[in-house]
């Protein structure tokens, strides 16, 4: 029998495993894939964007989903000691736009090594191949059931299996049923960071074209919008993705699991400019060349791949003449450089999301010790639980905050059991 048995060997739980053993527990870490850290190696594009440098402030502020809940475990182990972890493990970081942290070698596999090695060097059992179908509570103590028919015992459990997006690389909202089946209370998975669909044809024949400095702003059927950010987005031949889209869509899709029907996505253009200074724009540019045509001045202020469309949305003639545009012309083009809008329908599958939102509830679960309250012994971390964020590290500092309070927590719990039978 083992002290702690880790379900799980992503981010949270190798850290949550490398931390309890550091506390000298004897720490089995049960992982269904053939190797651990899967889901890292695809993250940031394969260069694992694995924490950010901004303020512990800017940090919670990107909280999407209970950012209330991360108060403690981010003052326990915040992004900078994250940062110290791996370099004073030999892996440098870098800072780049938007102060997203890069190992400096941009290769995702090396942020893995580190964690597998941080395990290894703590004697940790890596147990890989291992399926585990549920988790037991039995009198004080835990009985896990794997898939191949075997039982693993230990004194406590830490729960690390991630949710349900990306199935491939092993996070197939395994644990939901378990949690469930205990009586726990389970948020409805549904995906975040993921693109958005549209049925709207224009949409489609714009695939590929990137729209940088932008404002992006979505509205269901209140005032209030759901999302507005500026930055960069994609077309693509189902609807819209990039950084603004893939932040927006998780509060889309929170929208979508109470509602139904469409959003719409309103596109500021130029968000650097107001309606006043794009009108006296285009009256300088008339009468600079008003024997031009309006395609020759649309080009000037959009991509050139977005010309046509924003033309015919709009129900412009492009080959019209300068000087011949009238004033209410004008005021069209500048409501479209303010707001071309489009409706959106749903999100990407579940499978296909970044991250998921929903899980166990953080009701369910202490925010400084990880344990799940009515189940002495068992402690859950990462992206099982309802917490999720926007890109740029984030999530990823979500994993390793929580896992590491769950390493330390249990390591303390079982620490306090042999004190408390000893005397």
């Amino acid at each position: 029998m083992e002290d702690l048995i880790v379900i799980g060997a992503g981010a949270s739980g190798m850290m949550a495993a490398a931390v309890a053993a550091q506390n000298g527990l004897a720490v089995r870490l049960v992982e269904k894939m053939p190797s651990c850290g899967r889901k890292i190696r695809i993250t940031g594009k394969g260069r694992c964007n694995v924490t950010t440098a901004k303020s512990h402030e800017e940090i919670l502020g990107s909280i999407r989903r209970n950012p209330k809940f991360m108060y403690s475990s981010l003052a326990a182990f915040d992004n900078q000691a994250v940062m110290a972890f791996f370099e004073k493990r030999g892996c440098k970081l870098k800072i780049e736009r938007g102060d997203r942290v890069f190992p400096e070698s941009d290769h995702a596999q090396d942020i893995v090594d580190v964690l597998v090695q941080a395990c290894k060097a703590q004697g940790v059992v890596m147990q890989t191949d291992t399926a585990v179908t549920g988790v037991h509570p039995e009198d004080g103590r835990f009985s896990v059931s794997c898939a191949d028919g075997t039982v693993l015992r230990a004194r406590a459990v830490i729960i690390a299996t991630g949710g349900a997006s990306y199935p491939g690389t092993g996070s197939t909202g395994d644990a939901y049923d378990w949690l469930a089946a205990l009586g726990l209370k389970v948020e409805q998975p549904y995906p975040a960071l993921v693109p958005l669909v549209s049925a709207a044809s224009w949409v489609h024949a714009l695939q590929g074209l990137s729209l940088r400095n932008v404002r992006l702003t979505i509205t269901g059927d209140k005032k209030k919008p759901l999302y507005s950010e500026q930055g960069e987005m994609l077309f693509t031949h189902f609807g819209v993705s990039g950084p603004l889209v893939l932040s927006a869509s998780g509060h889309c899709a929170a929208y979508w699991q109470k509602k139904s029907g469409p959003l719409m996505v309103h596109i500021d253009l130029k968000p650097a400019l107001s309606e006043a200074q794009l009108d006296a724009r285009l009256l300088r540019e008339i009468q600079e060349m008003p024997n031009k045509q309006l395609a020759s001045m649309l080009r000037r202020l959009l991509p050139q791949k977005l010309v046509p469309v924003f033309a015919e949305q709009l129900g412009l003639e492009i080959d019209q003449v300068l000087h011949q545009l009238s004033r209410e012309s004008r005021q069209v083009i500048i409501g479209g450089l303010k707001d071309f809008s489009f409706a959106i329908s749903g999100t990407r599958p579940l499978a296909e999301g970044i991250v998921t939102a929903g899980g166990l509830s953080v009701k369910a679960v202490d925010p400084k010790t990880m344990a799940v309250k009515e189940i002495p012994g068992l402690f859950a971390c990462g992206e099982v639980l309802d917490v999720d964020a926007y890109t740029g590290g984030f999530n990823l500092q979500i994993a390793f905050s929580t896992g590491y309070c769950a390493g330390r927590a249990a390591s303390a719990t079982i620490k306090e059991r042999e004190r408390q039978h000893a005397q």
